[in-house]
């Protein structure tokens, strides 16, 4: 699978601010995401974190808010930087809302890196080291391009979290490769499966010229399966989808979804641990931003990756 991976040489040294001498294991990490504790594909990167913090000798902790409230993440991030860690990792699910406690946190002199929501641009606007992740706009633009070679003009974007901007790049990207305002054709469609299955049932019904759908991951990807199965279009209609999942992964095999867009989650949670432990031991760092995605997942090469969804995928 393709991937695109920036700046994987090390500094020679680290920026000064920052730079510690050599010391014995024990860092400890905050990982702070913008998920609710319902959705599963975070569980990739907390088992990133697991296994970077068993390797590295370090201590990371997963903090979330419940209901992916962003009132309540800004609160938590605020609560990590007073408690003192060796470095802080989080994610920017809204500018606005975070602007202001992680850069707290850099002006406590705690090294800060972003990973998978916002853009590397944010990440330097905040003071972070680096952002670690998949340009969202990019990869929607690239999912489009594929859905614009197959004669697609028209889509339904299924937006499982729609207050997070970088949801919104995504289902942009999209519009804008296939030639088309996105509009109306991005719905809200909640984080309940049940709702989000009568809501896609009731667009396709209302537009049946619908000719793709797009979803953004799991959460809304098994509702929209379920959907489009009740349609009769399971397998008809162009279908994409952010991440991956065991459903996901059936569905690419039996043709109901034609490609899956992989942002490699495990690396969003194992290098900034990595990073972070050799910036505090050895003043260390990489050089730029890392991208961890797009890569797309199909039939073609599903096998090489599907028992690993959820844990490494």
């Amino acid at each position: 699978m393709k991937h695109t991976i920036s700046a994987l040489a090390l500094a020679v040294a680290a920026t000064a601010a920052f730079a510690a001498p050599a010391q014995a294991e024990g860092e400890r990490f905050v990982l702070i995401s913008h998920a609710p504790d319902s959705d599963s594909w975070w569980n990739t990167i907390r088992n990133a974190i697991a296994v970077a913090g068993e390797q590295m000798g370090a201590t990371v902790e997963y903090r979330n808010p419940t209901t992916g409230d962003l009132a309540d993440m800004a609160r938590i991030v605020e609560q990590a930087a007073a408690s003192g860690p060796d470095g802080i990792i989080v994610t920017i699910a809204d500018f606005d809302v975070l602007q202001g406690p992680i850069q707290d946190a850099v002006d406590r002199g705690i090294p800060v890196i972003t990973i998978n929501s916002g853009t590397q641009d944010q990440s330097e606007a905040l003071g972070a080291l680096m952002h670690v992740g998949q340009p969202e706009y990019d990869a929607g633009f690239a999912a489009g391009e594929r859905a614009a070679a197959e004669g697609v003009s028209s889509f339904l974007c299924v937006n499982h979290y729609i207050t997070n901007p970088a949801s919104v790049e995504r289902c942009q990207g999209f519009a804008d490769a296939i030639g088309t305002d996105l509009g109306d054709q991005m719905i809200d469609a909640g984080q309940d499966p049940g709702e989000i299955r009568n809501r896609v049932s009731a667009y396709l019904n209302t537009n049946p010229e619908t000719g793709a759908v797009l979803t953004l991951g799991p959460t809304s990807a098994h509702p929209t399966i379920a959907a489009l199965q009740d349609a009769g279009l399971a397998g008809e209609m162009f279908f994409g989808t952010f991440d991956l999942s065991g459903e996901i992964a059936q569905a690419l095999k039996d043709g109901t979804i034609d490609f899956a867009i992989d942002q490699q989650p495990f690396l969003q949670g194992y290098l900034p641990v990595v990073i972070l432990t050799n910036l505090s031991r050895y003043g260390v760092l990489p050089s730029g931003h890392i991208n961890s995605g797009p890569g797309f997942i199909t039939a073609a090469n599903i096998e090489q990756v599907e028992a690993l969804a959820g844990e490494y995928r």
